[in-house]
């Protein structure tokens, strides 16, 4: 799996879970850019994550990541 295929998958995670058809993520967008992306969102999001890839986050990792493009970094580190 590449890293354009997790990016489609992870923003369908987004687009069921925020609940907004129009949601294109980007490697670039943090939750400031997008509606509705807080921390308790931001929970829903990463388990849903985990459990689409089969893998885990510390809390040191999602604390670190600046932008989608480093959660999908992380996400193909973990599927290698």
């Amino acid at each position: 799996m590449n890293k354009d295929e997790i990016l489609k998958k992870v923003n369908d995670i987004f687009i069921d879970i925020l609940d907004n058809e129009d949601l294109v993520l980007t490697y670039a967008t943090t939750a400031n850019d997008v509606d509705d992306w807080d921390s308790l969102n931001n929970i829903q999001l990463m388990v849903a994550i985990e459990k689409q890839f089969k893998i885990r986050f510390t809390l040191q990792e999602v604390e670190s990541w600046e932008n989608v493009g480093e959660m999908i970094n992380s996400i193909l580190s973990k599927l290698k």
